[in-house]
Order: structure tokens, then C-alpha cells, then sequence
């Protein structure tokens, strides 16, 4: 069997503890949480601006996406979300006009299917980017599923990456972080805005 060392067991470790931590609450404390975080996000110019919202599609205890995306096609939004290719460990984004357009992939995880349009880079320009996460820090990094997915797209994405996050899922002391992950730009919270790298925070994005 193989054994992780320095910095995988870290990540490995603190993967286990925030994926309980989310894991045990309560649903009624849950659903407060992630609508006050999509009312955050969607007061932001960065949301109102945008003409395309890239979003992963909730999944068990992840902050729920699902009103996030509604609300994007309700204000006339293009919303984008992932397909996986696990062959080459990585994602597309494909177009969809409603939740019902997703399909059960990999782990059950919904996504669309095939023959959804995709969106290419350059029509990701002036777009943002809904980027999933167990737990971040100040500098923007992550700790997600330990696929490297997102990180190999959000290497070459030219919008705005934002990580959404319960407040318990923030983490003051700094992450462990290779060459290869990619920070967020800012961070959302049911607590705060957060622009990574900068030492406060940025109340003059809201509005």
C-alpha cells in the first residue's frame, strides 16, 4: 500500500478533518449558511457584471450551487459547468439552460452531458469562476477532493475565481500548497469578504 509523505499527508489529514467537520451540520443550520452566502455573492459587482457564471454542481455537503445557478439563468446569465475526463484528470465547461439538463458522472456527481455546448477559453473572458473547497486560507489556497482538476483548469482560467465557504471552512493559518495549486481570488463567506492577498477586507465590491 502506498504511503503519503510530507505535504500529501498533511493535505490527506486536513482533507479528513474538514470533510467530517462539514459533514456533521445540521441541515437547517446548513441551509441558513449557504443562502446567506448566495445572497453575498450575488450582491458583489463581480456577479452582476458577469455574463457567465463557470459552477461546480453541489454535491452531498457542499455549499449548495443548485439556487446559485437557478438564480444565473433567472437574471439571463449563460452558467457553465463541468464535465471530468478522468483518462486526462482534468475538466471542460459545458453550457446547460437548467438543472434538468444534468446527468449523473463520475461518483454520481451531475453533470452535462456530451453534447453540451462547451465554452472555450476565450469566451471565458470577463467570467467567473464558482471554485469548490473543503477549506481555504488568507493567500487563497485550498484544499478540495485531491483530484488536481480544478487546479489544472484554473491554471489557464482568465476570469475571476472565487471559493465559496462557510465561515468553519476558513483557515488562519496558511495552508500546504505546491507549484501546481492555484489560489482563488476571494473567497465568500456566511461571515466576510475576502480578497486574497490583501490584508483586510473589501467592503467597496459589495454593491
Amino acid at each position: 500500500m502506498a504511503s503519503s509523505y510530507g505535504q500529501d499527508a498533511s493535505k490527506s489529514s486536513i482533507r479528513s478533518l474538514y470533510l467530517t467537520t462539514r459533514s456533521i451540520l445540521p441541515t437547517k443550520r446548513k441551509d441558513e449558511i449557504d443562502a446567506a452566502i448566495r445572497a453575498r455573492l450575488e450582491d458583489l459587482s463581480f456577479w452582476k457584471d458577469a455574463s457567465l457564471v463557470l459552477t461546480y454542481v453541489s454535491y452531498r455537503d457542499e455549499i449548495d450551487t443548485r439556487a446559485i445557478i437557478e438564480d444565473a439563468l433567472a437574471q439571463g446569465k449563460q452558467v457553465a459547468v463541468p464535465r471530468c475526463d478522468t483518462a486526462s484528470r482534468s475538466i471542460s465547461f459545458h453550457l446547460i439552460d437548467s438543472l434538468d439538463d444534468l446527468e449523473p458522472g463520475i461518483l454520481g456527481i451531475p453533470e452535462p452531458p456530451a453534447d453540451a455546448p462547451a465554452v472555450g477559453l476565450s469566451d471565458m473572458l470577463g467570467s467567473i469562476c464558482l471554485v469548490p473547497g473543503l477549506v481555504f486560507d488568507g493567500a487563497g489556497h485550498r484544499i478540495g477532493s485531491g483530484g488536481g482538476y480544478y487546479d489544472r483548469f484554473l491554471a489557464f482560467y482568465p476570469g475571476d475565481k472565487i471559493g465559496l465557504a462557510h465561515t468553519m471552512q476558513l483557515s488562519s493559518n496558511p495552508l500546504p500548497a505546491s507549484e501546481s495549486d492555484v489560489p482563488v481570488d476571494l473567497i465568500v463567506s456566511d461571515g466576510c469578504l475576502w480578497r486574497c492577498g490583501i490584508a483586510e477586507l473589501d467592503t467597496q465590491m459589495l454593491g
